[in-house]
């Protein structure tokens, strides 16, 4: 499309030049500097070429509705059923991400009880099945560096949906939900476990995979490497906490 000259470009235009790949890139340039490096090799050369690299923090993902297909109709409902306890769905929900096909709401999780007997117990929502939950460890999320992310079925209406819940590293205690869905017991141990996430009021909150006497949660990206020399013919390779650091 040509603009006269001296004129303005027309708003179609100026929209479509918000999403090319340079202003993209001069967005994803100004966030803040996470990492340099490739490998972050200590005590050695870093033999890569790509020492220089400086590895941006991308801005979070927030999606406006309308969010498409049935996730309009999740949403309201669920805003629906919250309003009518007195609170409502922008004091539960912080944001909202469709992304790959994905409805994920991102719960304050002084609310996620309340959200899950929602999911659980509302007609219009009806989530029958928890499918689990797992932990994610962002080290460079100041005063968000878990997150715990749970998955739910709704076979009355088939749909799926994901709630995710963040929690700082020095309060690391989000609300169990095995009194609305006793399935995630189990699973809230294993996220324990391997992350360090407490969940309250969880009937028994013990280890499931690793001793019970193990030190650390080893899911989390700031735990040791551990392990045993591996021979080969004619050399040797030490275990991976003595080897370069490619973290």
């Amino acid at each position: 499309m040509t603009t006269p000259s001296g004129g303005e470009p027309p708003a179609e235009e100026a929209e479509e030049n918000q999403s090319l790949p340079a202003r993209r890139g001069e967005e994803r340039l100004a966030a803040p500097v996470v990492r340099s490096g490739m490998f972050g090799v200590q005590g050695t050369p870093d033999t890569s070429g790509y020492g220089g690299l400086q590895v941006h923090r991308p801005p979070p993902v927030t999606s406006e509705p309308p969010y498409g297909g049935y996730f309009d109709a999740v949403a309201q409902s669920l805003g629906a059923a919250l309003a009518a306890d007195g609170s409502g769905f922008a004091e539960a929900i912080e944001r909202v991400v469709v992304e790959h096909g994905e409805l994920t709401f991102h719960v304050r999780r002084e609310h996620l009880l309340a959200v899950a007997d929602k999911l659980l117990h509302d007609p219009a929502l009806r989530f029958e099945i928890f499918s689990g939950v797992s932990g994610v460890h962002y080290p460079d999320e100041a005063g968000r560096e878990l997150h715990a992310v749970y998955h739910f079925v709704s076979i009355t209406h088939n749909r799926r949906l994901r709630l995710e819940v963040s929690t700082p590293d020095a309060d690391r205690h989000v609300p169990s939900v095995t009194s609305v869905y006793p399935a995630a017991n189990w699973h809230e141990r294993e996220t324990w476990d391997f992350f360090g996430i407490i969940f309250d009021g969880h009937p028994a909150l013990t280890r499931i995979e690793m001793p019970d006497d193990w030190l650390g949660h080893p899911g989390r990206k700031d735990y040791p490497l551990g392990g045993i020399p591996v021979e080969y013919r004619g050399t040797k390779v030490p275990p991976p906490d003595e080897r370069r650091s490619y973290s």
